[in-house]
């Protein structure tokens, strides 16, 4: 295992030991990267923030750190404190293989760390259509959950271009969970949370990371039912501009 201090957490000593045998492409999912206590107070701080931190969409709202794109672009500035420590100091922490000299998750990144964080807040029976995160990240996604289980559902296009309604295969994200997305599961796969009050037909057949679960107990009947989950999406982004060429950039819109 993985060394760090925090009780009731579980880091694997790589990630091969996380990887998501059931997914077509990389991907890793961690049941306990967070402690009880640490998503109490990350959920606290994050309710905390001054209301205009949040944007309001119809039926869900989310945050934005340290700033939103300009044209695909970051303006430099740090990641709150908050928002560090623990979760960047553990996804550091974790070698890709257990093979000598491996880096981490980021570390073929531009800036070999995350510099991006988006928040976002899913009531029960509200979801995201399948989408891709576009250009401007690097192609590695690191999404925590907090509050509640959701599944995510992985898409693929047909070859004329129109979308697959059928999931290829379905992650169910638990409370304090990690999952990682890379490479051309990122560029090249959707990904969406349906809007439903319940995810259902829920088994070792349907999960990709079923073995992976903290726990199968709450899940036997194939059902779960929601509640307010909150993700915290880290990502890498691409291009990163000082403050002095921020307002260069807002008269070029």
């Amino acid at each position: 295992m993985a060394v760090d201090s925090a009780p009731n957490i579980s880091l694997p000593a790589s990630l091969d030991d996380a990887r998501i045998r059931g997914m077509p492409l990389a991907a890793y999912y961690i049941p306990d990267f967070l402690s009880v206590d640490e998503e109490r107070a990350m959920l606290a701080k994050i309710a905390s923030v001054p209301k205009p931190r949040w944007t309001q969409l119809t039926h869900r709202r989310l945050q934005t750190w340290p700033s939103e794109l300009i044209q695909n672009r970051l303006v430099d500035a740090p990641l709150p404190e908050w928002l560090n420590d623990p979760v960047v100091s553990r996804l550091q922490s974790i070698p890709i293989s257990p093979d000598p000299g491996t880096g981490h998750i980021f570390s073929n990144g531009p800036h070999c760390r995350p510099n991006h964080v988006l928040i976002n807040e899913y009531p029960p029976g509200i979801g995201i259509m399948p989408h891709k995160d576009g250009a401007a990240y690097h192609p590695t996604v690191c999404t925590v959950s907090l509050g509640s289980s959701l599944v995510l559902d992985i898409y693929k296009s047909k070859n004329d271009g129109a979308l697959d309604t059928t999931p290829v295969c379905r992650v169910l994200q638990e409370p304090r969970s990690l999952l990682i997305t890379t490479e051309d599961l990122y560029t090249d796969y959707l990904h969406g949370i349906a809007d439903v009050d319940d995810d259902l037909d829920l088994s070792e057949t349907t999960v990709a990371n079923w073995s992976l679960l903290r726990s199968r107990q709450p899940f036997v009947d194939g059902r779960n039912p929601r509640g307010l989950r909150t993700s915290l999406t880290y990502r890498d982004v691409l291009k990163v501009t000082k403050l002095g060429n921020k307002f260069s950039i807002l008269q070029k819109k």
